[in-house]
């Protein structure tokens, strides 16, 4: 693919068609589309947005994801509203600078800043965002997982960014705020990752705050501890408890625990608090899906595989990464990527029969402006 310019903004009339209900069918689409919409100047028409969902339509998440890709890129955003199904991006130049996205809600600023991030490293200097919502969500990452499993993974494409947490935010009150730096990239490298080597170190935070007691986060590293140390007798397990009561809005408790590879590999197991639930069951949960991801011969966790996605369509060259089973989510960035740019994606099962290797040739994308 020839090098794009994110400068030249494409004429609606030559918009792209994107199905919002095949696959995944929700915001996975969402996010990777548009920000692909922006980088490489493509407008793109999203229909039938979450068909499927018991609330169809954009959610206020959504809306704030896409109202920040659009500023980020001065684009033209049409449809755009709370249960709309169809909406139409015409970027234009992305803008570096400060960009600032509130959720009003406990939405995730996660899944806030993987819209933006690749976008944003597309820029002719460095952007600052300040994101405000839920930074320790359900159904999306959790802030530390951002910061200790997906940063480090994505930093090897030649990705860096910066990331203050300024104030945690939890169900249902949000509230949370963190400050983030990107650098802009001239191109991004290929990765290659097939190696898993062995599990040199478990290490993770149990968490409480607000009125929540500090034995709610004891209890869940200790049962936490409990069940890794049922397969994993070996390795000393570091799980801190923690007590948050200055940079935290409103109550919560959880776990993230991550295991490190010999070969930098990186996996994680992570649970949130609910009303009604012992602290022991969060702690075993999060051990357990640990557990899950070190049994096979991956070297990416199930949450991070489709995270990845489209920093390996955007690379100069091919890479090559293995992975337990493909989630539906990756499936469906493969689906949105190969679309929306001339990445061209592989899917083998690998020598063990346990993993999948995912191979990419990328676009090769480069930044003009630089």
């Amino acid at each position: 693919m020839e090098p794009v310019s994110v400068s030249a903004p494409v004429p609606a009339s030559s918009e792209r068609n994107i199905d919002g209900s095949i696959l995944e069918g929700g915001g996975q689409i969402l996010r990777v589309a548009a920000a692909l919409s922006c980088i490489s100047g493509s407008a793109i028409k999203i229909t039938k947005i979450r068909a499927g969902r018991s609330t169809p339509g954009l959610r206020p998440q959504h809306l704030t994801g896409l109202q920040l890709v659009s500023d980020l890129c001065s684009g033209c955003l049409q449809g755009a509203s709370i249960g709309s199904t169809d909406i139409i991006l015409t970027p234009g130049k992305i803008q570096s600078g400060s960009h600032t996205a509130d959720t009003q809600t406990a939405g995730s600023v996660c899944l806030l800043l993987q819209l933006a991030l690749p976008c944003a490293l597309f820029a002719d200097s460095s952007s600052q965002f300040c994101l405000k919502g839920g930074t320790n969500a359900d159904m999306a990452p959790q802030i530390d997982y951002t910061l200790k499993v997906f940063k480090p993974i994505v930093e090897k494409f030649g990705v860096h960014f910066d990331c203050d947490i300024r104030m945690r935010g939890y169900y249902p009150r949000g509230g949370g705020e963190v400050q983030v730096t990107v650098n802009p990239v001239k191109e991004l490298q290929p990765v290659v990752m097939t190696e898993r080597g062995n599990i040199v170190r478990i290490h993770g935070r149990a968490f409480v705050a607000g009125v929540l007691p500090y034995k709610l986060a004891k209890d869940m590293a200790a049962a936490a501890v409990r069940t890794i140390r049922k397969e994993i007798k070996d390795l000393y397990i570091n799980i801190q408890s923690l007590q948050e009561k200055e940079k935290a809005c409103g109550n919560g408790n959880g776990i993230i625990i991550i295991a490190e590879s010999s070969t930098g590999c990186l996996f994680a197991g992570s649970a949130l608090g609910k009303k009604g639930v012992y602290a022991d069951k969060i702690g075993i949960e999060a051990a357990e899906m640990l557990l899950r991801n070190l049994r096979q011969n991956g070297c990416v966790d199930e949450f991070l595989q489709d995270q990845l996605i489209i920093f390996m369509a955007l690379a100069n060259g091919t890479s090559r990464i293995r992975t337990a089973a493909v989630t539906l989510h990756t499936q469906t960035a493969i689906h949105i990527a190969e679309q929306l740019t001339e990445a061209k994606f592989t899917i083998t099962k690998s020598e063990d029969e346990q993993s999948f290797i995912i191979e990419c040739q990328g676009s090769g994308v480069s930044n003009l402006q630089l």
